[in-house]
């Protein structure tokens, strides 16, 4: 397993150096670059590595650059000080990211995710290319100061991966510790997301959190009526065709919501 640091900081890339070689000894360090034009000529060059950890803010510009200028087809783990917006776009991105101080639990979290994604086969044509427009995507709300919502998930089925638009989906339950996406067509896709994660990257004009077990789409709500305690009792379209209970506490909040 090859990993390629990008980092323009020399302590933080030594440190980042240690850390890889403590949690991971079998794998090599390829190299190192500090700047936008040392990353071009050591992506440029074949094979690529399997992993880059790559800092956001290098000696020479923003890393998103270097995507306008090599075909980057390894896996990104981004290293950023960024504060809590910038974070929420990673997400929105499903790109994995550690922020500054990296502490090695995180790290070892994201080589965790990035071994489940497949990361031990080579990057190569079979591996899907990073779209340059979500890289430009993410550093627009670095630079705004938005907070960005998920639009998109990567659902795994097996050795295969398809992308899943939030609008599609009209619902998300939890079950025994298993949370799974209900589309407006009718199917089911686990995701690997707890719903108190859910109710932060997702929008919350579009999706209210009804229950400890359920967020629902606001096209999923047929009706709704008064029920005893002050509770609401809604009653949801096709294909989910059930009713849910909203809480005294929640009631008045999902009017509002209902309203907008």
């Amino acid at each position: 397993m090859n990993v390629l640091i990008i980092e323009d900081e020399q302590h933080n890339a030594r440190m980042l150096a240690d850390m890889l070689r403590g949690l991971r000894p079998g794998w090599r360090l390829c190299g190192m670059a500090e700047s936008v034009r040392q990353s071009v000529e050591l992506l440029r060059k074949e094979p690529q590595p399997d992993l880059v950890l790559m800092d956001i803010q290098l000696s020479d510009g923003i890393c998103f650059s270097i995507f306008k200028q090599v075909n980057v087809r390894s896996r990104i783990i981004f290293t950023t000080a960024f504060d809590h917006y910038a974070v929420q776009a990673f997400r929105v991105n499903s790109i994995d990211y550690l922020l500054k101080p990296v502490k090695t639990a995180e790290l070892e979290r994201a080589l965790d995710k990035f071994e489940r994604m497949g990361g031990m086969h080579p990057p190569g044509p079979s591996r899907p290319v990073p779209d340059p427009s979500d890289h430009e995507h993410i550093m627009r709300a670095i630079l705004s100061g938005r907070k960005e919502y998920r639009k998109r998930f990567l659902i795994s089925t097996g050795s295969t991966y398809q992308r899943l638009d939030t609008r599609d989906i009209a619902c998300f339950t939890s079950e025994n510790k298993i949370t799974t996406a209900h589309t407006f067509r009718g199917d089911q896709y686990v995701v690997d997301f707890s719903l108190d994660r859910l109710e932060e990257e997702l929008d919350p004009a579009d999706y209210f959190r009804a229950d400890r077990r359920t967020i629902i789409h606001i096209d999923l709500v047929g009706r709704f009526e008064d029920y005893f305690g002050g509770k609401l009792v809604v009653r949801l379209k096709a294909p989910v065709n059930d009713r849910i209970t909203v809480s005294r506490l929640k009631a008045a909040a999902f009017k509002v919501w209902t309203g907008k």
